[in-house]
């Protein structure tokens, strides 16, 4: 455990049930990161709280923002080190404010994106990239970058049965079209097989990957099926490979082996790694469940699942949860619906990163839907669904000795 000074004045932000926006607390602890004060994320102390070196600075952000926190003298901090030492908790040292990124198409988007609205609300700084940008390597330059919405299969999603005679689906279509022949390539599916290609390099090159909803899936999809054409002629104009289940290739993704594609392009599943039927089936008054690690002796998934409380309201998403046999054994599962066979977030090493994946769209919304209204955080600030992704957002921040699995 981390030997600290207990004579300095500490600001300690709680983030158990007391907490007034825990989803602006992650903010504050950024902003200290950003400040060049060194954050303690004390993990399973009351609902995994942050503690750092008072000052009027803090204080005054945090009030500003809606933050409960309070400070500590010596003697009290001395008790929090005792206390965590005696029972399943950790101090772990967050030193650095990671630089994010968020790969999203450029113009205007007809959904929302949970992390975006995330970290706009925690009021946490971060880039845009989409596909020309990544191609030229500028992945370097970020710590940690997340995907959403993204097909990287090239087939815009699957929303061929419902949406091919929309203005934005058509609009979709020609845009990546565009830019796959502006970067020499013939085919969509090539292009995102490129970009997908780029994103392992920068995971095992060191970096942090988050995934949601559609992007999990399809990326193992674009790794699994490289140089093969599961493409029907709907999204790219030729005719697929007959023999393509048989082809595919396990051993390069990042998470999920032995599934099976699904071709037909009026079907919104791209495989049955995806649990969305039966989640639909059982409705919003569904809950997962977060799993308890050790603090000691695993702080990267107790990091990744701190809380103030273990059930979460279920949500849906274009993939909504992964099968359970459909994961590989190396994988860390740290939620899942009891009783199913659907898990909802899970970790894993890749190189010298990682990479963390979380089923579904909107944590406040069982059933976004295209063109849904845009969720409103200021009505969600407590959400334990949003707290989920926020540590995402710190945990390339925790010193590296941490973070060995």
């Amino acid at each position: 455990m981390l030997v600290a000074s207990v004579s300095a004045e500490k600001m300690l932000i709680y983030m158990d049930l007391a907490q007034i926006d825990h989803l602006k607390a992650y903010g504050i602890a950024y902003y200290a990161l950003q400040e060049g004060t060194n954050v303690e994320w004390l993990l399973n102390y009351r609902g995994g709280a942050f503690m750092m070196d008072a000052s009027p600075e803090l204080e005054r952000t945090a009030k500003l923002r809606g933050v409960a926190y309070s400070l500590l003298g010596g003697s009290q901090v001395a008790l929090v080190y005792a206390e965590i030492e005696q029972n399943n908790m950790e101090v772990v040292l967050l030193e650095k404010a990671p630089s994010l990124a968020v790969y999203v198409p450029p113009g205007e988007s007809h959904w929302d994106d949970a992390v975006c609205l995330a970290l706009d609300y925690a009021e946490i700084p971060y880039t845009k990239v989409w596909d020309e940008e990544v191609l030229a390597g500028a992945l370097e330059q970020y710590d940690w970058l997340h995907l959403h919405h993204e097909d990287f299969t090239g087939q815009y999603g699957k929303f061929y049965a419902m949406y091919r005679n929309t203005d934005w689906y058509q609009n979709d279509v020609r845009t990546n079209e565009k830019m796959a022949k502006k970067l020499g390539l013939k085919k969509v599916s090539q292009l995102k097989l490129s970009i997908a290609k780029k994103i392992k390099e920068y995971v095992a090159n060191g970096g942090f990957l988050f995934a949601m909803c559609s992007a999990p899936i399809t990326l193992d999809i674009a790794f699994a099926g490289e140089g093969v054409d599961f493409v029907p002629a709907e999204f790219d104009g030729d005719p697929i490979d007959p023999e393509f289940q048989q082809k595919v290739d396990f051993q390069k993704t990042f998470a999920f082996e032995n599934f099976n594609l699904i071709i037909d392009p009026f079907s919104y599943e791209h495989s049955d790694i995806d649990t969305s039927p039966e989640s639909h089936q059982r409705g919003p008054n569904t809950y997962f469940t977060l799993f308890d690690f050790s603090a000691k002796f695993d702080p990267v998934p107790t990091m990744l699942t701190q809380n103030h409380v273990a059930l979460i309201n279920c949500f849906m998403g274009q993939d909504t949860g992964f099968r359970r046999e459909k994961i590989k054994k190396n994988i860390v599962i740290m939620a899942e619906v009891e009783g199913t066979d659907e898990v909802k977030y899970l970790h894993g090493n890749f190189g010298r990163g990682t990479f963390t994946f979380y089923g579904g769209h909107d944590p406040e919304d069982f059933e976004h839907r295209v063109d849904d209204p845009w969720t409103k955080l200021e009505l969600h600030k407590n959400s334990p669904g949003y707290r989920l992704i926020l540590n995402n957002i710190l945990f390339p921040a925790a010193k590296k000795k941490e973070l060995k699995t």
